[in-house]
């Protein structure tokens, strides 16, 4: 109770101070001046001191240790905070990690509502279903006090062992990238700062901190970095958060090639680089290279730093850049014109956003003779099994983990589940059937249920999290084995899988259906039994290849560090990207490798012809088709455009070049357009160190999925 007085107490104070600066002639204060000529105006104000306080954070809750003379009651509980300049009008910067909705809720004692996982969102191919995520984040952060999102995860799935793989977007650079802009931007208009991570090649878990990734320019321009570079162009972050790992041998926090040569000068990006946790390991160097920002402290960025300045070993002007970014984008993101108050978030709001974007994102995988949706007229028995399926729906751990309500702060690493039960959705929606559950902790039992139902749902789930990688990607606890029983007592069996990543399925033959849900969020439970019922017909398709085993990926074994404490945080090991520009369907393309599922893929309850494929070239590229509902129920279909360039591009066989989500009546035909970025189908080029478009034969492929394109179509350009 003192502890809420006092910071109560410093928040009343700290906000009386903020509107006596306002109130006095500060030219900076102008909302018609630009982002930038405001912050060149506080800069030329600040004192050394002040300026400093802008490059570090103050700690946060469970860290080791603060900053010397800092008040931690100043932070709002969340990853960290920056202090302001109250004299000048500056406000404090309060961040919260905010992956799939806003962290730390249970630190401060307030709700947050648990969207579907980022991959998830992927999986809708929706830029306005990116929209509302991010809208809705930006909301609940400001609702509970914070001006800063560290969410905006987009590192390219080259490894889905991954265990952060469900804070990401997918495999493809254009998907993902497109995503994170529409959801940063969104998320921005709610006046916060955005924020997109990690930069860059944060591709594993393992060693994330020991790991120098080997890889070309080209390759990376071409994969990871070009998610960066749509999203950045789409949505003008006003923070990047720099990665743990090393690319070609420099940590990405002192990265000279990543920060400045590509971000800030290549891309024209105007906001300021913030290290991941800890990731900082240099003054000097880190500063020169392009950080702006430490965090969670000041072990490099505080008084090291002003030493650093006052000895001339770092130019005023390099000091003056790191803080003109901050100020630029707390100036861009209007958090200074519109301050935080915080207020009661909208639960109920906040579970309709999320159940819908759930409804858009889970994934029809397999509906072997028309199972699927359910007829509840037909059904007098149902058997619900699997862990905790009567009760909840697992979520993603780590720093992205949500607290869900009445939980409290959840611990690190902590297996957390949503109270949203699968049972409870299911059996309103059969009122005349018997609905029974099993948790499949006795295989024997659960098998024994199914026997006597007229159909079988069996939830499975693989949990992940931040600071360690999945050792396969099979499903853990027996869960194989209890599907196998399940499906040998009852043909008419279902599999929903709550995963952030891939899974093999050796009984994939043996049961009717499949239902690929991810984490699904706070109302989860209700949008897979929309989905199984009909309520809802499914439109999602995958963001990432589902490959049929470990030995099938790029590295069949993942590369991890030696087992030996004495080298932690220092390089280690490396992992060469070999497969270079091959990542994700780029890779099963280019090896003739065949797979469970393919990227793109996802079944409908109707169905959808592909006709009349055109593409007209000139000033840009366009193409044109005709999609037709051939089904008996409206639906939506992702309609997939590829293009396969010149051989003498030496690209894998096809990538993505757009997308379009089209709605229609059963019987209904519709003509689309999809334009086509020249940008899109050019090549990065080493040795001018400019992206190319290539001369040549280029064939452009539309349909369902990246492996199911029927309509091709060829034309030469210049």
């Amino acid at each position: 109770m003192v502890m809420i007085v006092v910071l109560s107490f410093l928040e009343r104070a700290h906000s009386q101070v903020l509107a006596q600066g306002q109130s006095e002639n500060r030219p900076w204060m102008d909302k018609a001046l630009s982002p930038d000529r405001r912050a060149d105006w506080v800069l030329q104000e600040m004192t050394l001191d002040e300026k400093i306080a802008l490059l570090h954070g103050n700690g946060m809750p469970g860290w080791p240790r603060t900053v010397p003379g800092a008040n931690p009651c100043l932070g709002n509980g969340g990853a960290g905070f920056v202090l302001g300049v109250p004299r000048l009008g500056i406000p404090i910067i309060q961040m919260s990690d905010a992956a799939y909705g806003v962290r730390s809720s249970g630190e401060n004692g307030r709700y947050s509502t648990a969207l579907p996982s980022s991959i998830a969102s992927a999986a809708s191919w929706d830029v306005q279903a990116a929209c509302a995520y991010g809208a809705l984040i930006g909301r609940e952060l400001r609702a509970q006090g914070y001006n800063m999102t560290l969410g905006g995860g987009v590192n390219l799935t080259r490894e889905p062992r991954n265990g952060r793989t469900f804070e990401y977007l997918g495999e493809d650079p254009i998907l993902a990238g497109t995503m994170v802009g529409n959801r940063v931007k969104c998320e921005q208009a709610q006046h916060v700062i955005g924020d997109m991570k990690h930069y860059a090649l944060n591709d594993q878990e393992s060693g994330r901190n020991e790991v120098n990734v080997i890889i070309g320019k080209r390759a990376m321009r071409e994969s990871d970095l070009l998610a960066f570079q749509i999203g950045i162009e789409i949505a003008d972050p006003g923070a990047v958060m720099c990665s743990y790992n090393a690319v070609m041998g420099d940590y990405a926090c002192e990265n000279k090639y990543l920060l400045t040569d590509v971000l800030k000068k290549d891309w024209n990006f105007k906001g300021f680089v913030l290290s991941d946790w800890a990731g900082t390991h240099s003054t000097e160097k880190a500063s020169a290279a392009g950080l702006d920002h430490e965090e969670p402290m000041d072990d490099f960025f505080g008084e090291k730093f002003k030493a650093a300045v006052e000895a001339g070993k770092i130019p005023m002007s390099e000091l003056n850049d790191h803080v003109h970014r901050i100020l630029r984008s707390e100036f861009a993101s209007g958090m200074v014109d519109n301050p935080v108050q915080k207020s009661v978030v909208d639960v109920e709001g906040g579970f309709d956003i999320s159940r819908h974007i759930a409804e858009q994102s889970i994934v029809l995988l397999k509906n072997d003779q028309g199972i699927l949706p359910l007829d509840r007229t037909k059904l007098r028995s149902i058997a619900v099994i699997g862990t905790n399926a009567n009760t909840s729906m697992i979520s993603g751990g780590g720093s992205a983990q949500v607290d869900p309500p009445g939980h409290g702060a959840t611990q690190w690493k902590e297996h957390v589940w949503f109270p949203t039960s699968p049972l409870k959705a299911i059996a309103p929606k059969a009122p005349e059937a018997t609905v029974e559950f099993d948790s499949g902790a006795d295989p024997a039992s659960a098998a024994a249920l199914a026997k006597r139902s007229d159909v079988a749902i069996v939830f499975v789930y693989q949990w992940e999290s931040e600071d360690m990688d999945l050792p396969n990607l099979s499903l853990p606890e027996n869960q194989d084995a209890i599907i196998e029983q399940v499906a040998a007592a009852n043909p008419r069996t279902l599999v929903v899988l709550e995963t952030g990543t891939a899974v093999t399925m050796p009984w994939l033959n043996q049961v009717r259906g499949v239902v690929e849900a991810w984490y699904a969020g706070s109302k989860g439970a209700d949008a897979v039994a929309n989905i199984l019922f009909g309520e809802v017909n499914p439109s999602a398709k995958l963001p990432m290849t589902f490959p049929r085993s470990e030995a099938d990926l790029p590295h069949p074994r993942l590369v991890t560090p030696p087992p030996d404490k004495a080298t932690e945080g220092k390089l280690t090991f490396e992992v060469h990207y070999d497969e270079r520009l091959k990542v994700g369907y780029k890779w099963y393309d280019a090896e003739n490798k065949p797979v469970l599922f393919p990227f793109g893929f996802g079944l409908s309850y109707t169905t959808f012809s592909y006709s009349g494929l055109r593409v007209t070239t000139g000033s840009g590229t366009t193409v044109g088709f005709t999609v037709k509902n051939t089904g008996s129920r409206a639906g939506e279909e992702i309609a997939e455009v590829y293009a396969a360039l010149p051989a003498n591009a030496g690209e894998p066989p096809k990538r993505l070049v757009g997308w379009d989500k089209v709605q229609l009546n059963a019987g209904e035909s519709k003509e689309v357009t999809v334009p086509v970025k020249t940008f899109y189908l050019s090549i990065y080029d080493e040795a001018s160190d400019s992206w190319k478009l290539v001369p040549g034969s280029y064939t452009f492929m539309v349909g369902g999925s990246s492996q199911n394109l029927p309509l091709v179509e060829t034309v030469n350009l210049k």
